[in-house]
């Protein structure tokens, strides 16, 4: 008799706390709870060592149980989140402090952000647009709530942001000047640079940016305008806003799980950031289904089970295979010495995180090769 006599075909969660790592339901995104404990309190070390604060990028994981532990273990005030939908899942979870740190425009979504103060967190978003400003304060007003507003300066993304020193006072004064909002500072976020390869070449664009970062702050000051907050950095350029002396915050979301594009990234070392400085904590978890042609086997994670924009994924602690190519439900491996058989586990390390653990519902935490716990994708699909 085995442990899964009796239960119904189809049950909807792919591990029991106590069973193996080879009993798990595939595919399936698994964690490393020990390596994503280490990367937790390294981090937080870290921030408290500066003398700044930490808001992790709940986008990243979408899970209130990663985003208690990086409170927990790491410090963290609260998270980032680029959804209101995404907010109201931390919310309800408990989180105390979080920042949309992306403009909010449509009125129904407006409304909704409005309302989630009274969930008991404190509750921020960000704004480029003067417009925006009073499309908040009417909602705020209306829902009895107050929310805090940070200025998005475009530091060198291309994306959201003011352009202009003079733009973000502008709008930094019709904050103050609103009802139901508090201005609370700057958000300035250079995302595409946290994935330049070379160390010297990522310096060069952050520098550039925390100029910019710097000439608004300057400016707000100039003006009479406190800016309590300079909040941005990612995994890839935290040193850099952290040795600017100007950023209050950090907003680091990957390095807690790793992927392989941000293990190309090298540090100042030179070496891969997933080569010391950080561990590769998520996997998706696939099985062996087919190894009938030479050289070649056939794995169950495809398109389905993590996304390949950013590179293909790497089978991690191995050298003998590699993962060559994806379609729906397949996953091709090249195996030239013929090392695998039908039904072996391969742990792949995803090319891009975030968008691969919006693919699934659940977390496997694994402890020594046993499932410890079994976590939802609390946010997963909050794309509105």
């Amino acid at each position: 008799m085995s442990e899964f006599d009796g239960l119904e075909v189809g049950f909807d969660i792919p591990a029991l706390p106590g069973m193996g790592e080879g009993e798990i339901a595939t595919p399936c995104l698994v964690l490393d709870l020990d390596a994503l404990e280490r990367n937790i309190a390294k981090l937080g070390d870290y921030v408290r060592g500066h003398g700044m604060h930490l808001r992790v990028h709940g986008k990243m994981h979408k899970s209130v149980d990663v985003a208690r532990l990086q409170m927990e273990i790491g410090g963290a005030r609260g998270v980032c989140c680029q959804k209101v939908s995404e907010a109201e899942v931390f919310a309800r979870g408990g989180i105390p402090d979080i920042l949309v740190s992306n403009e909010v425009r449509d009125a129904q979504m407006i409304a909704r952000l409005a309302a989630l103060p009274k969930l008991g967190s404190s509750v921020s978003v960000c704004v480029d647009d003067l417009a925006n400003v009073t499309e908040l304060s009417e909602a705020a007003a209306r829902a009895g709530t107050e929310l805090g507003v940070l200025v998005e300066v475009d530091c060198g993304g291309g994306r959201c942001g003011v352009v202009s020193p003079g733009a973000a006072v502008e709008i930094a004064q019709a904050v103050l000047a609103a009802p139901g909002l508090r201005f609370e500072g700057v958000q300035a976020y250079h995302g595409s640079a946290q994935h330049v390869e070379e160390w010297a070449a990522r310096r060069g664009a952050l520098e550039a940016a925390i100029a910019i970062a710097r000439s608004v702050v300057e400016a707000l000051a100039a003006a009479g305008i406190d800016c309590p907050v300079v909040t941005g950095g990612g995994t890839g350029s935290y040193p850099f806003e952290t040795g600017s002396g100007l950023y209050t915050e950090l907003q680091c979301g990957s390095y807690a799980f790793m992927d392989a594009d941000y293990g190309r990234i090298r540090g100042a070392n030179g070496a891969r950031l997933d080569a010391g400085e950080w561990e590769n904590a998520l996997f998706v978890l696939a099985s062996v289904m087919s190894h009938v042609k030479p050289g070649q086997a056939v794995v169950d994670a495809g398109l389905k089970a993590m996304t390949f924009e950013s590179g293909l994924p790497r089978v991690f602690g191995r050298e003998d295979v590699a993962y060559v190519g994806p379609s729906d439900e397949h996953g091709v491996v090249d195996d030239p010495e013929g090392a695998l058989s039908v039904g072996d586990r391969l742990r792949l390390v995803p090319g891009h995180c975030d968008p691969t653990c919006n693919l699934h519902d659940w977390y496997v935490g694994l402890r020594g090769g046993v499932v410890e716990c079994v976590w939802p994708v609390s946010a997963r699909g909050k794309l509105w």
